[in-house]
């Protein structure tokens, strides 16, 4: 007998909403049936899609991320396993991608274009031209994953080019990362350097309306991202009126807290919200990734996968139930997924640090270079601030936000890298983490040396995690320690996706606790070592300036 589910059926190609009736047997639909006699409260459209995401910025394995997606209507990715492959290389997308396969769930993964990322720090391995084209030729692999080396499209570089061109042989969509490249350049690198029309399609990286509307202008098809960390979409979701047809949403990284409460379910709430056509704004949720990334995915017709969702209405998109290949895995916001057990790969290779080893002395110098965070984005801005120099050495100053950042190499035993970060706010202790975009060395902000060499080797200890250490200036009785641990590649834990989000969360409010006042201030420590978004970051080599693409110093020769 057939499965039968009662609703509103939204018909976002036609633009209308009839009631009606579609008939599902082994996964498929095989039928659908007005019933205008019918009145019905709850809706049926096609599921959510992230556009684009690195499921390992969850913390979470693939079959994690998928038990607390479903619960906000999401039925799919494009991911890019570009973290892992940083790390562990080949192996690391072949485990992403077998481990997706134990739950009902579409995960459509990338082969990484960028690994590493810059040779400019260092990484846990390597994807050769050899490795990308053994991906891009295996069924689970969609798409060539974002092309971070603009530079290298832009003056043809060998490799660069010929990981395009196998894309292109297989008729693989390309991605883009080109964060704030625009007019004659932005145009070279979308046509990959030549004149045949747009290679590279999307782009994520647009922070600006006006550098989205060129890159449009082009034939760019533009990613409208709301992570925990990068935050688009006030800037970017007026493009939706003018262009349904090349708009996606996605998260691009999103931390198991902000998981815990929504997906891209919150961003078309907040379109509708803003006067979006909810056809717009459900074409860029649901049906754009599918045509563009050529997608397994139903989309409510009859022959299609029985992939869609029951929602509550159309403007607040509270999720009743999400079915995937027929089957329901998710109902008033309980998640059906079971955990499912998963190996531990890591490469964690280094040793206990001493906290000398964190020590800058001045060398006399009247300003220094200092990165500037800022809240709710991946850039940062490039300060020159007189330092805070005390017995001969530069130190944190708590006063004016000022404060030390390192970046540990865990790969092998090496020089520390030690540079000044402004707009964290900790006033005591540290903050440190093993996910770092893009090498997943380990990176640290702290108010003192030993506070600092305390988080990493909580971390080292770990074989990889997050952490808050209170240090030497707490005011309490004595130091307070928070971790949580990342053994699968250092970068995310097999353990449950919800226990994890209550995990993390807690280590939120202690980093809180002790000043720090950015929003998600694990998720933007983690873009500080992020050579590729402009304008300052530090590499686990020294402190690199992302405008110049060269060093502002090294510290390893």
């Amino acid at each position: 007998m057939p499965m039968i589910i009662e609703g509103n059926i939204v018909d976002i190609e036609n633009r209308s909403v009839y009631a009606g009736v579609l008939r599902i047997e082994k996964g498929q639909i095989i039928g659908i049936e007005p019933t205008p006699q019918k009145q019905y409260d709850h809706y049926i459209l096609p599921g959510f899609i992230d556009s684009h995401v690195h499921i390992e910025s969850s913390m979470l394995v693939p079959s994690e991320f998928a038990k607390m997606a479903v619960v906000h209507g999401t039925v799919s990715t494009v991911s890019d396993p570009h973290e892992i492959a940083n790390v562990c290389g080949l192996k690391g997308v072949e485990y992403m991608i077998e481990n997706g396969k134990t739950v009902p769930f579409k995960f459509n993964f990338g082969a990484p274009s960028c690994v590493p990322a810059t040779v400019f720090e260092t990484a846990g391995d390597t994807l050769s031209v050899e490795d990308v084209k053994t991906l891009l030729n295996m069924e689970e692999i969609k798409y060539l994953a974002e092309m971070m080396n603009f530079p290298g499209v832009l003056f043809q570089d060998k490799e660069v080019m010929a990981k395009i061109e196998a894309a292109k042989a297989l008729g693989k969509p390309i991605d883009g990362h080109a964060p704030g490249l625009k007019g004659e350049d932005a145009i070279k690198y979308i046509q990959a350097s030549g004149n045949a029309g747009v290679v590279i399609s999307t782009d994520h990286e647009c922070f600006t309306l006006e550098e989205a509307q060129d890159k449009l202008n082009a034939g760019m098809k533009i990613l409208i991202r709301e992570g925990s960390a990068a935050k688009n979409f006030e800037a970017l979701i007026e493009l939706l009126h003018h262009h349904p047809n090349q708009i996606m949403f996605c998260s691009d990284d999103k931390h198991p807290d902000s998981l815990l409460i929504g997906h891209i379910n919150q961003l078309c709430a907040r379109a509708v919200a803003k006067g979006i056509d909810k056809f717009h704004v459900l074409r860029a949720a649901c049906i754009n990734p599918v045509v563009h990334y050529k997608l397994d995915v139903g989309l409510l017709n009859v022959g299609d996968p029985a992939d869609f969702i029951l929602v509550k209405d159309l403007i607040d998109f509270e999720i009743l139930a999400t079915y995937i290949i027929g089957e329901k895995v998710a109902e008033n916001g309980k998640s059906l997924i079971q955990t499912q057990p998963a190996p531990i790969i890591n490469h964690f290779k280094v040793n206990k640090k001493l906290k000398e080893v964190f020590a800058i002395k001045h060398r006399g110098e009247e300003k220094i270079s200092v990165i500037e965070a800022m809240d709710g984005q991946l850039i940062t801005n490039h300060l020159k601030c007189s330092p805070n120099v005390m017995n001969g050495f530069m130190e944190s100053d708590v006063e004016r936000d000022i404060l030390k950042i390192a970046v540990v190499n865990r790969y092998q035993e090496a020089t520390v890298a030690v540079g000044f970060i402004k707009n964290f706010g900790l006033r005591q202790g540290a903050i440190a983490s093993s996910v770092a975009h893009d090498s997943h060395n380990i990176v640290v902000v702290g108010v003192d040396d030993e506070s600092i060499c305390k988080a990493v080797n909580l971390i080292i200890s770990a074989n990889g995690g997050v952490c808050c250490v209170s240090g030497k200036s707490s005011s309490q009785s004595q130091e307070v320690e928070g971790l949580l641990a990342l053994p699968v590649a250092g970068i995310m834990t097999n353990l449950d996706g919800y226990e994890t989000a209550e995990k993390y969360i807690a280590l939120d409010a202690m980093a809180k606790e002790f000043g720090c006042t950015l929003q998600s201030p694990f998720m933007t420590l983690s873009f500080m070592a992020l050579l590729v978004i402009p304008a300052l970051k530090m590499s686990d080599k020294g402190l690199f300036d992302g405008d110049k693409f060269e060093f502002v110093y090294r510290s390893d020769i």
